[in-house]
């Protein structure tokens, strides 16, 4: 379970805060994949972050009972100084997962060979992606967050990436942040907007799209306090 109550998040802009998150409560429950529409700045991956604990909320509180991954698809989330496999390492001491295990498993997906002795400042973002994403599949979560879920890699390595992550969808409940909507139909069974800090949801996900392209025509209002 992940739980927010009443959670608000603002950004220091010129002309004041901006809002991003308006007092925003709501659960997310195991079992039911959730995907979330919403414009360019509306908060998505703000929303993933704070979900993931990366950044705290101005107010109002993050509740987590479940296993949570970092934002798949944000390359923030190694330390750049260090070799992958020092990240690796780092990683497995975090989450207490058994290390010869996932360290065989991301050498053998990753397919990054020499380069995982390398410092991730050197790995181009595709090489980066690999990491992250080869990391979180040999870990396992009771809940995956997807922010704007990429394809990397030959299509080979495409092939081989969506039989895992199809494997792991069995076990794990996904929280999608995307601007695409075949990714959203893919792979959630309901779907919200994000729109004016707060998520409106929907059971059919073609309402959520309808809504989506309703608010994307208009023009945005971002909100100061």
């Amino acid at each position: 379970m992940i739980r927010l109550r009443n959670v608000t998040k603002t950004y220091r802009m010129k002309t004041g805060r901006r809002l991003i998150l308006d007092n925003l409560s709501v659960d997310f429950v195991p079992g039911v994949n959730v995907g979330i529409l919403g414009r360019n700045g509306a908060g998505k991956s703000t929303l993933m972050r704070i979900i993931g604990g990366a950044i705290a909320p101005d107010s109002g509180t993050v509740e987590r009972t479940s296993r949570i991954s970092w934002p798949i698809g944000f390359s923030g989330c190694f330390h750049g100084s260090l070799t992958g496999r020092e990240n690796l390492r780092f990683v497995c001491r975090i989450y207490k997962a058994d290390l010869q295990k996932v360290t065989a498993f991301v050498e053998d997906f990753t397919e990054l060979e020499d380069f995982l002795d390398m410092p991730v400042k050197t790995y181009s973002s595709g090489m980066a992606a690999k990491l992250a994403f080869g990391l979180s599949m040999a870990i396992g979560f009771d809940f995956y967050l997807i922010d704007e879920l990429t394809a990397v890699g030959d299509a080979s390595f495409r092939q081989k990436s969506q039989r895992v992550f199809q494997e792991r969808k069995k076990t794990s409940t996904l929280l999608v942040v995307s601007h695409q909507i075949a990714t959203i139909k893919q792979h959630c069974d309901v779907a919200g907007v994000l729109d004016r800090g707060q998520i409106i949801f929907f059971d059919q996900i073609g309402e959520a799209v309808k809504y989506y392209d309703a608010i994307c025509k208009q023009p945005p209002n971002p909100r100061y306090v």
